[in-house]
C-alpha cells in the first residue's frame, strides 16, 4: 500500500462520483487513457479488480470501496492540515507556546488572558517553570516566547525589556527590624535568610549583592518557590530578598513588611525572550509585540514601593 499515491485514489474517486472515465477525465482535467492508466495501476499494486462495468456505468468493487473510504479519510486530513498552514499564515489565528518563569506568574496570566479576549483564533500553551525549565524551553524551541527576568547568557536570544522588576526585603511585621529606616544592608547578612534554591535568578541575584557587600549571608532556609518563602517570612522563620511583585497582597493585606534597606530596591528588568533561531510565525509575532507595548501595565502595584520611590540599586543584567 505504500505504493498507492493520492493520484490513484482520486483517480478512483472520480471515476465513483461520475461513473465513467470520459466524465472523470474531464472533471480531473486530463485525457481518459492517463485515468484508465491510474486505475490499471492501482489494480496491479493492490491485487485486485477496484472497479467493474454495470450497465454503461463503473462502480467500485469491495476492494474499490475500501480504497475510497481510505481517500476520504486521506482528503479530510489534508483539508484540515490545510486550515491549520492558514491559520499559521494569519495574523489573528495560530498557537503560541509561553514560557512563563515562576517568579512572574503574578502578572503573566493577567497580561495573557487580556491578549487572548483579543485574540480569540489564538491558542496559546502555557509553561510555568523556574528559570532553568524555561531556558532549556527555549533551547529546544519548544517555546515561541518566554517571560523571564535576566535573558539567558550563552544562548542566541532577541530580549525586550516590558518593565521594571524590584527586589526587597521582606519580613514579619513583628520583626525587630520592621519599622527602621536606612538598615544597612550588612545588617540583612547577619540575619536568617531564607532564599531560593541554587541557580534561581532570586538566589544569584542575593548572592551578588552580598558579594558587593563583601558579606557572607546566613542561609537558615532554602525554599524551591516564592510561596513557601513567603509562609515561612509570615511564621517569623526569617526574612528574604524577594521580587516585590510576588509580595504585593501580602505587603498590601499587612502580612508582610518591606524593610527599609539602605540602597534597595534592587531594580531589575522582566523580558520578553525569544530564541533568534525559532521560526516567528504570526501568532506569535503578534503576542512579542503586545508583551512589549502591553505587559507593563499588568505588573503588580506593590503598596508603599511606588509611592516612597526609596534610592534604587540597579541590578547587573
Amino acid at each position: 500500500m505504500r505504493s498507492v499515491t493520492l493520484k490513484q485514489l482520486r483517480a478512483l474517486s472520480a471515476v465513483e462520483r461520475t461513473g465513467a472515465i470520459t466524465a472523470a477525465a474531464n472533471e480531473l482535467a486530463v485525457t481518459p487513457p492517463a485515468v484508465t492508466a491510474q486505475i490499471q495501476l492501482l489494480e496491479r499494486i493492490v491485487g485486485l479488480p477496484v472497479l467493474e462495468r454495470v450497465g454503461s456505468t463503473f462502480r467500485p468493487t469491495v476492494a474499490g470501496r475500501e480504497l475510497l473510504d481510505a481517500c476520504t479519510r486521506i482528503e479530510l486530513a489534508l483539508a484540515e492540515c490545510g486550515g491549520a498552514l492558514d491559520a499559521l499564515k494569519s495574523l489573528d489565528a495560530g498557537q503560541v507556546a509561553v514560557g512563563v518563569v515562576s517568579t512572574a506568574k503574578y502578572f503573566a496570566p493577567h497580561a495573557l488572558a487580556a491578549f487572548a479576549r483579543a485574540n480569540p483564533r489564538i491558542d496559546l500553551k502555557l509553561v510555568v517553570g523556574n528559570r532553568a525549565e524555561i531556558i532549556a524551553g527555549l533551547e529546544r524551541l519548544d517555546l515561541d516566547v518566554a517571560i523571564m527576568g535576566r535573558p539567558p547568557e550563552g544562548l542566541d536570544v532577541e530580549a525586550e525589556a516590558i518593565g521594571e522588576h524590584p527586589h526587597v526585603v521582606v519580613a514579619d511585621p513583628a520583626h525587630p527590624l520592621a519599622g527602621r529606616r536606612a538598615i544597612p544592608a550588612a545588617v540583612i547578612a547577619r540575619e536568617r535568610l531564607i532564599s531560593r534554591e541554587d541557580g534561581s535568578g532570586t538566589r544569584a541575584l542575593t548572592e551578588r549583592l552580598f558579594e558587593s557587600l563583601d558579606e557572607r549571608p546566613r542561609y537558615a532556609l532554602e525554599m524551591g518557590s516564592n510561596e513557601t518563602i513567603k509562609q515561612a517570612v509570615i511564621a517569623g522563620l526569617g526574612i528574604s530578598l524577594i521580587s516585590a511583585h510576588t509580595v504585593a497582597a501580602e505587603v498590601a493585606d499587612g502580612r508582610l513588611s518591606i524593610l527599609d534597606v539602605a540602597g534597595l530596591p534592587i531594580v531589575r528588568q522582566w523580558y520578553v525572550v525569544r530564541m533568534r533561531g525559532k521560526r516567528f510565525l504570526p501568532a506569535a509575532r503578534r503576542l512579542h509585540a503586545f508583551l512589549k507595548e502591553e505587559a507593563n501595565r499588568f505588573l503588580p502595584v506593590v503598596p508603599g514601593l511606588q509611592a516612597e520611590e526609596p534610592p534604587r540599586r540597579r541590578a547587573r543584567n
